[in-house]
């Protein structure tokens, strides 16, 4: 379509065939198709559970701690499709708030009293939000802990052990409750609202001062460590590329533990890759019914991922076609 495009795909989802699409029109909402019938696009998420590793990846080790957040959520909402909609309201809540900050800051500039009538309602729906997406960001750190410690014993074959530790940045306005260990605390919605508003309390006056929202779940973040040191700074390039590789499998394990398997997708991945990094991946994939992988020179792909395959290629003249060697 001009300027758009439509996606569609038949998928075995829990024992159910249904027809998915997803129109994507520029300029204009997007719409969303399940078996023909119009839906919600946000009512389509979680039914096909894929796991995407491609070269920007590294940036879950090197990059921001958003990069991290987004990770995480991206899990979390195909596990949990609400997630989605409970991020999109703190959104939009945390803008208001901000403006309410960045009112405030004006005022005590020009030496005025600010206006904080409405700050306790944006407060108490921007603390039960903030809760709500740390607990859930929480839980999906805890059950990846493990299927990513192992993938990276898998494909690095070191002997420094992969360490995930989720840092909510309540705790670091407040600090862990000491009556409770911190993972334990993060993941109950109610005591997290709490401890939210305590927070909220604390940094109030700094808040006023600098005009942003300085705790809150966009401030959370999830450390990576090795052998007792951070990944971040420590590791080499090849550690680095192993932990991005662990997350994404731990992820694609994860998924696949109540029920379907999910898709792997790897997008030119294996230029990227050593070797001894290849085959180990290509190893870790074996599980994966079902493989897409893209690669700019064929040489790359590993021999045990070339079997059974049909290979789509993009020709300047032919434009995308399927290799018609691999049916002969």
């Amino acid at each position: 379509a001009p300027g758009g495009a439509v996606i569609r795909a038949r998928v075995v989802a829990s024992g159910r065939e249904q027809v998915i699409e997803l129109e994507i029109v520029r300029g204009k909402a997007n719409r969303a198709r399940i078996n023909r019938a119009q839906v919600r696009p946000r009512d389509i998420l979680g039914i096909v559970r894929t796991v995407v590793f491609a070269p920007e990846d590294l940036s879950l080790v090197r990059g921001d701690p958003s990069v991290r957040r987004s990770f995480l959520d991206d899990l979390a909402t195909q596990l949990f499709p609400i997630h989605a909609s409970t991020r999109a309201d703190f959104d939009r809540v945390a803008r208001q708030r901000a403006a309410l900050m960045k009112a405030a800051q004006a005022s005590i500039r020009r030496g005025l009293s600010p206006d904080l009538s409405t700050l306790e309602v944006w407060d108490q729906q921007f603390a039960a939000l903030s809760a709500r997406i740390t607990a859930t960001r929480a839980t999906i750190a805890q059950s990846l802990m493990e299927p990513a410690a192992r993938s990276y014993d898998d494909v690095a074959d070191s002997p420094r052990r992969l360490r995930l530790a989720f840092d909510a940045s309540v705790d670091r306005v407040i600090g862990a409750d000491p009556e409770r260990p911190a993972s334990s605390d993060l993941t109950d919605v109610d005591a997290q609202t709490q401890r939210m508003h305590a927070a909220l309390r604390v940094v109030r006056e700094k808040e006023t001062e600098r005009g942003i929202n300085l705790v809150g779940a966009h401030r959370d973040d999830l450390t990576l460590g090795l052998g007792g040191m951070p990944v971040k700074g420590y590791a080499s390039h090849g550690e680095s590329w192993s932990v991005a590789l662990a997350l994404r499998l731990g992820a694609f394990e994860l998924l696949g533990e109540d029920g379907d398997t999910p898709i792997l997708i790897l997008d030119d991945v294996f230029a990227e890759l050593d070797s001894s990094r290849r085959a180990g991946l290509a190893a870790l994939t074996s599980k994966a019914e079902q493989i897409i992988v893209t690669c700019a020179v064929a040489e790359d792909l590993p021999p045990s991922l070339d079997h059974h395959a049909l290979h789509v290629r993009l020709d300047p003249k032919r434009g995308t076609f399927i290799d018609e060697a691999d049916h002969e």
